[in-house]
């Protein structure tokens, strides 16, 4: 039987249903590809209409692709043999105006041996390409810095049951079955967010049926989020080492973060040393990924898998039984999963990297849940406003690090504080420079002299002073 998702994919941008605000900026990106040159990173949730608006978007401009994909061999060499070459061209001939469209799909999911030197091919390609082209990505924030500051970007939001419900309907009509509306709002509503999931669905329940009802209605297999709090009770409540690493297989969470979910939610179940062995176990998965993020090698990630949940299985102390309100990490609930939310992650990031000289990535994943742990709720308040000396922050940046209210007067007042400690610090290094400048000033020739071998002798403590401002951080303030 022929695919639905495949057989209903649009065929132009006016099809694409549930993300019209995204289907607009793609076109106006196409349209005024000649005078930006840039590619664009389409990315959103699973299912939202990413890879089949790409293909409209072509239809549209009459665009010829070439496509590369997961199940290539993304090497270096492949990359640049099977897009390189296209991308770069500008002679072309098929298409309008010459054009062909390089679509990348799972552009976020280029990681292990295999894929070495890929992402800098990639990211590369995006800047020399003289043809359009178009990644796509589940999560944009996967993707290096590099590459995502090279492009353009446009976010596809989860399709809503509203927007759902008339392509069931559509489908169900063209293919000739009869339905009830309580079967269509079923499958939308089981789906709700994932216009191909609801497709596939459909399909399904309609096969071998000329009338599908809702007691026809069978959902597919697909993992979703919600799965994460079942496997949460095998691993911390019933389940063995070795249920609780198979059991991860079918979990969709990457080991980045799955390790939080686990973390956070293990001292509800765990206590005293059934926990301590637990947290050597997470501790051990910590450092594994932390070699993925030093050697971009993706294998070790089943090290890391072993040991944050086979191991922190074994280190419980038999079953446990009763009720758990298990909850998402709640580093999370200060980054949330807003664009808003994490341009200002970002910014602070930025900063922290900027002046402590160390990679964003670093800043992000280390410093800043380390600084949020220190100044929770600015209970630490001399802390607190040396910390936004430091990184030279605003009240929503100080909002966002300490989870108080961005209006509150406490953190309005910190913000204040930590601007005259900036002044005070300016004028106090300023006022030594000047100070020796006035010296070497003053005087006859012979004095000048003697001022000149003075400051000299002074010079290593002011730029000690100064090499201190710029990459101790917080201490340069306290």
């Amino acid at each position: 039987m022929t695919d639905w998702t495949e057989k209903y994919r649009p065929s132009t941008l006016s099809e694409v249903r549930g993300n019209d605000t995204a289907r607009d900026s793609l076109k106006e990106w196409a349209d005024t590809w000649e005078d930006h040159r840039e590619a664009v990173i389409l990315h959103g949730t699973p299912g939202v209409g990413k890879t089949s608006a790409a293909h409209a978007l072509a239809g549209d401009m009459g665009w010829p692709t070439i496509e590369l994909n997961a199940s290539d061999t993304r090497t270096k060499d492949v990359i640049e043999q099977v897009a390189g070459e296209a991308a770069k061209s500008g002679t072309l001939t098929a298409g309008g105006a010459g054009r062909r469209l390089v679509i990348m799909d799972e552009a976020d999911n280029i990681h292990g041996n295999s894929d070495r030197g890929g992402a800098r091919a990639i990211s590369s390609l995006v800047k020399e390409a003289g043809q359009p082209m178009i990644l796509i990505a589940n999560d944009y924030y996967e993707m290096s810095n590099s590459l995502r500051n090279s492009c353009q970007d446009i976010e596809f939001s989860p399709v809503q049951k509203r927007s759902i419900v008339p392509v069931l309907r559509d489908i169900c009509r063209k293919e000739g079955i009869e339905y009830t509306d309580a079967a269509i709002e079923d499958i939308a509503e089981q789906n709700s967010g994932d216009l191909r999931g609801a497709i596939k669905d459909l399909q399904t329940t309609a096969e071998g049926r000329d009338r599908i009802e809702a007691d026809d209605y069978v959902s597919g297999v697909r993992d979703t989020s919600a799965g994460i709090f079942e496997y949460l009770d095998v691993v911390l409540k019933k389940g063995t080492a070795e249920e609780a690493l198979k059991g991860n297989y079918d979990v969709d969470e990457t080991p980045d973060d799955l390790i939080n979910w686990i973390e956070d939610n293990m001292p509800k179940d765990y206590e005293g040393s059934e926990l301590a062995r637990a947290y050597r176990s997470l501790s051990d998965a910590d450092r594994w990924l932390g070699r993925v993020r030093a050697t971009q090698n993706y294998s070790f990630w089943r090290y890391a898998g072993d040991a944050m949940t086979a191991g922190v299985a074994a280190a419980r102390d038999g079953e446990k039984g009763g009720w758990t309100r298990y909850g998402p990490p709640s580093y999370w609930s200060k980054l949330g999963r807003s664009k808003g939310t994490r341009n200002t992650r970002d910014y602070i990031a930025q900063k922290i990297a900027a002046i402590d000289g160390v990679s964003m990535r670093t800043a992000r994943r280390e410093i800043m849940p380390f600084l949020a742990t220190m100044t929770h709720h600015c209970k630490n308040r001399e802390l607190t406003v040396a910390m936004a000396a430091t990184y030279e922050l605003e009240a929503d940046h100080v909002s966002f690090i300490t989870g108080s209210g961005e209006s509150t007067n406490k953190v309005h007042s910190i913000v204040e504080d930590a601007e005259r400690l900036r002044e005070e610090a300016a004028v106090e290094r300023s006022g030594g420079a000047f100070e020796g400048a006035v010296a070497s000033g003053a005087g006859d020739g012979g004095d000048d002299s003697e001022a000149a071998d003075d400051g000299a002798t002074e010079t290593p403590d002011s730029d000690d002073d100064g090499e201190d401002g710029q990459q101790s951080g917080l201490s340069d303030f306290m």
